[in-house]
């Protein structure tokens, strides 16, 4: 089991800043990929970013140039530093990682954090 816990949500007007916080404990030592999504009222949850052991990123098209994704391993740390947010990306942001056990593929997801971008 990995458990997931978001922070660094809040509310900021268009064009500002945030950054999320994403703390992973229990078995991190299976964990191929860690990423976030996010879901806004009425719609479905979608991809923002996903970065590998690697350290390969993935961006949705939407996020390309603002946001930037990065891990830190030795403190078990996912980031999400967003800027220039803009209205539409108003959603609950959610942290998901990715792990293999046994050949089976297992996903976990943090509760969300909020963000909203309003004036």
């Amino acid at each position: 089991q990995v458990q997931l816990v978001e922070s660094g949500g809040g509310l900021v007007q268009p064009g500002g800043s945030l950054r999320l916080s994403c703390a992973a404990s229990g078995r991190r030592d299976n964990i191929n990929a860690m990423g976030w999504y996010r879901q806004a009222p009425g719609k479905q949850r979608e991809l923002v970013a996903t970065i590998n052991n690697g350290g390969n990123t993935k961006y949705a098209d939407s996020v390309k140039g603002r946001f930037t994704i990065s891990r830190d391993n030795a403190k078990n740390m996912l980031y999400l530093k967003m800027n220039s947010l803009k209205p539409e990306d108003t959603a609950v942001y959610y942290c998901n990682a990715i792990s293999v056990e046994m050949l089976v593929e297992y996903k976990y997801w943090g509760q969300g954090t909020q963000v909203t971008v309003a004036s």
